[in-house]
């Protein structure tokens, strides 16, 4: 049995395959990772409007007082205080502080929430809820009911106007139910790409109608490779490279998405971290050449010594230059310093930026 054979296909893989995208494995999924030319989709996504299958990520529901039932107590963030209607970003930890997942909840209803997680950690993330969430049957995984599309770009508002014409009023980070080709659907202003942008959760069986639809009416499709350009560029952590359960999201520098005051799973764990002289930071970085940093290639200080090392990089379409993110000891490689990244026999010279790195995108427009 060949590995295609056993990953899962979202409801859009046939449209994939007939607009011959070259499709890779990711999360345990079969998902396009470019259609014609990965640049050529940053740059629509950078310019105009894209739209990128992410069907493959997962949509939880809880009902119930957000204490009571659990659920403020596994996010790192306070969901009590969320107005309806929108969304707030947040991680949840494992005991030692790690962190287990990064994700985006939805305030529905007064007492009705959508936590939407990443595919590839999806199982853990239900024993999680399961585990913590009271009573159980307050909690459902209704993931297999619903695809998701991204409309990323500054053009994506115009073009989504033509079939939800109040789409204008949402604000950034803010979400509401529209009519959409018949149906109520829930439609969020957030993204993934530093654009102006929406995310679009459909019925699973009738995504490949609106898919069609939004490429009639201008769309391009836009894979993994440019999502990665487009995530790195703005400094976006991914679960893997910067986010895993060894890490804790103060070395993360996910500090403001975390509060202090209120009580969450791994807290004390995390507290002791914060206390520790043991910690290390991500920093983005531009090189001073086209050659891209790696993940995994070392990162070494002015003296060329070993700090850190590099979780992931690009060449940059908009600088024309290697970009990444890496983990370095805290108190070493502040903003402005020149770091090298490579391995022991190759070392190359680059400037430690700010984050996000790409600084012109329409993301609140």
């Amino acid at each position: 049995m060949s590995t295609e054979d056993i990953l899962k296909q979202t409801p859009l893989y046939q449209q994939h395959l007939s607009l011959k995208a070259k499709m890779v494995p990711f999360g345990g999924w079969a998902m396009p990772v470019q259609y014609e030319s990965i640049v050529a989709e940053y740059d629509c996504t950078r310019h105009g409007c894209s739209i990128f299958d992410t069907s493959h990520m997962g949509e939880f529901f809880v009902d119930g007082d957000a204490v009571k039932s659990g659920l403020d107590f596994l996010v790192t963030q306070p969901i009590k205080d969320m107005p309806l209607k929108t969304c707030r970003y947040g991680v949840m930890l494992n005991e030692q502080g790690g962190i287990i997942d990064d994700l985006i909840v939805f305030r529905i209803e007064q007492e009705r929430w959508l936590i939407v997680v990443n595919a590839g950690t999806m199982e853990k993330d239900e024993r999680q809820f399961q585990k913590f969430i009271r009573p159980s049957e307050k909690f459902a995984n209704r993931s297999a009911e619903f695809g998701k599309l991204d409309i990323q770009g500054p053009q994506s508002r115009a073009l989504l106007n033509g079939l939800i014409p109040d789409i204008g009023q949402l604000a950034y980070y803010a979400f509401d139910h529209f009519d959409l080709l018949g149906a109520n659907v829930l439609v969020s202003r957030t993204g993934y790409t530093g654009e102006l942008g929406y995310e679009i959760y459909f019925s699973w069986d009738r995504t490949p109608e609106l898919w069609d639809e939004l490429l009639k009416r201008g769309a391009r499709p836009a894979g993994l490779g440019a999502r990665d350009l487009l995530r790195i560029e703005m400094g976006y952590s991914l679960y893997g490279h910067e986010l895993e359960e060894n890490i804790c999201p103060l070395d993360a520098g996910l500090e403001r998405f975390i509060d202090w005051d209120k009580d969450f799973f791994g807290k004390t764990a995390l507290l002791k971290k914060k206390d520790s002289l043991d910690q290390q930071k991500i920093i983005c970085f531009i090189s001073e050449s086209r050659r891209s940093p790696r993940q995994h290639h070392r990162i070494y200080d002015q003296n060329q010594e070993l700090i850190g090392e590099v979780t992931s990089g690009i060449f940059s379409p908009h600088f024309k230059q290697g970009v990444g993110l890496g983990f370095v000891k805290k108190e070493l490689a502040k903003k402005g310093d020149t770091i090298y990244f490579g391995d022991d026999k190759n070392k190359l010279p680059a400037e430690v930026v700010s984050r996000p790195i790409y600084k012109q995108g329409s993301l609140k427009s």
